[in-house]
């Protein structure tokens, strides 16, 4: 800054020393007349014109910059900045540039997180995103007037990457919910947060209590981005708002906000190559919100409600073989034990298409709706099969969370066949080596890479026990040859496949 300062005062030297010459030049050539005082007046027609907007023109931005400054105003103070402290294992080649902390007289390798939360209640309870609070040992709420606590953790639910906490405090600054299933694709919203810079998060590294803007960008995103290797990985709900308000690291947790001053999500993930802002955020709606902090207040964990089934998005090929008026709605595929929407009347088969009057598109939207319940609740489920609508009412069961192992991963393997399947028998041999609970029928050992199945099933180092081929029950290798060689271009084979696990998913495949 000081350089620029002497540069411009070296430039103005230099103007002065140009208008002295000018001057003189032109007093050796006029005599007095180049005296500054002898100059002819500035003559203008009326006053000197002036460049400005129409104000009319104007006031649309105008109001709605003064809309964004009355939601900041409003909503700010009604965020926190969270910061989570871990103590580690000491590591055994030093402390990789960890921070460390004398306990006693042992010394411990620390980790420091950070990130954003919102009051709901104005006795101090405060929401953020699992991920900022999982697995710390000490958490620290600083809120907008700068005074800092510490917060008990009330309860998370890693499925939905939803934490409440809860501090002591009386007539804070609680911000209100607003319906995210109204939020509209082109709305205005504003995302308030504790972004953090050059890789740090501490407080000296953190823009505290940032406002950003920008639209809602698209609705029912699915990222992957909670899905584990247990049962709460399985259980995950991703049917995220997405929107370009710029979001970094640091802002997970915080609320976004319509013109309305209501919080209608949770600022949680961003796409991005370098890990900052490309233009992609994403948030956890707000009804959704709602339900989990309620259930972790009332019993600190969450109580999810369950179908019971095995499900799938509907693709063009089940729209065609289900007889459905477009490619929307959820494909059930097999249940779990005791499930409820079978003892209620699903099917293999059935497409979920709405739930109390509900449209369901996809399979993240239908585990929103429904984890919007409590276990116990009944639901209406409106299902198509094979094209007659039927309504089922279902009781909602209760998820008994519990670790399972990760399924394999997929690999390459090559096969035969038009649609990229090699089918063989299912031979005692087969069943014991894979782990099949009997022998007998056919089973598909190998997809190969790139081909029409391996666009749509599942294939691993596991094999699958053909069940049925087009409805139709397959009992002998000589069963599914035949089913399979009537198929022709263009048709659409309809597998009914299981794992040696027991498991069972249905797979619709269009032969090239």
């Amino acid at each position: 800054m000081l350089q620029i300062v002497k540069q411009n005062v070296k430039l103005l030297s230099m103007i002065g020393i140009a208008l002295a010459i000018s001057v003189g030049l032109a007093g050796g050539i006029g005599g007095d007349r180049g005296r500054p005082g002898d100059l002819p007046p500035l003559r203008t027609q009326g006053p000197v014109a002036t460049v400005a907007p129409t104000s009319r023109l104007v006031k649309p931005a105008a109001d709605i910059g003064a809309a964004f400054t009355e939601v900041a105003s409003k909503v700010t103070p009604g965020v926190v900045r969270i910061e989570s402290e871990f103590v580690l294992e000491p590591p055994r080649r030093g402390p990789f540039g960890r921070r460390w902390r004398e306990l006693g007289d042992s010394v411990a390798p620390l980790e420091f997180g950070s990130g954003t939360g919102f009051i709901v209640s104005k006795d101090g309870y405060i929401v953020t995103n699992n991920h900022v609070v999982e697995g710390a040992d000490v958490i620290r709420v600083t809120l907008y007037d700068k005074r800092s606590t510490s917060a008990m953790l009330v309860g998370r639910d890693p499925t939905t990457d939803v934490a409440l906490l809860k501090i002591n405090g009386t007539d804070l600054p609680a911000l209100s919910f607003g319906n995210s299933d109204d939020a509209a694709v082109g709305e205005w919203v504003l995302a308030i947060g504790n972004p953090g810079f050059q890789g740090g998060f501490g407080s000296a590294n953190t823009l505290d209590f940032t406002v950003t803007s920008g639209i809602v960008s698209a609705k029912g995103r699915p990222l992957r981005v909670l899905n584990g290797d247990d049962e709460a990985g399985s259980l995950a709900i991703e049917d995220f708002l997405q929107t370009d308000a710029v979001i970094n690291p640091g802002n997970s947790g915080g609320p976004l906000v319509n013109l309305r001053g209501e919080v209608i999500g949770m600022n949680t993930a961003i796409a991005t190559t370098n890990g900052v802002n490309q233009g992609y955020a994403f948030a956890v709606p707000a009804n959704l919100v709602q339900r989990v902090i309620h259930d972790l207040a009332q019993h600190g964990h969450v109580r999810r409600p369950l179908l019971g089934v095995t499900i799938d998005d509907v693709s063009q090929e089940d729209a065609e073989v289900f007889g459905l008026p477009d490619i929307s709605g959820v494909r059930v595929d097999d249940f779990g034990e005791e499930s409820p929407a079978r003892q209620a009347g699903l099917q293999r088969g059935d497409v979920i298409v709405t739930i109390n009057g509900q449209k369901v598109e996809r399979v993240g939207q239908l585990q929103r709706v429904v984890a919007q319940n409590a276990p116990g609740d009944f639901v209406d489920v409106g299902i198509v099969r094979y094209g007659t609508r039927h309504n089922i009412r279902v009781k909602l069961m209760e998820a008994a969370l519990e670790t399972r192992p990760a399924p394999a991963r997929p690999r390459p393997a090559m096969g035969a066949g038009r649609l990229g399947i090699e089918v063989v028998d299912l031979t005692r041999t087969e069943a014991e080596r894979y782990g099949f609970d009997e022998a007998g029928g056919a089973m598909i050992r190998q997809v190969e890479p790139f081909s029409a199945a391996a666009r749509k099933i599942e294939h691993g180092t596991e094999p699958y026990r053909i069940l049925e081929i087009n409805r139709t029950k397959v009992e002998s290798l000589r069963d599914a040859q035949k089913l399979l060689r009537a198929m022709k271009s263009g048709d659409i084979v309809s597998l009914v496949l299981q794992r040696p696990s027991g498991e069972i998913r249905m797979f619709n495949v269009r032969v090239p």
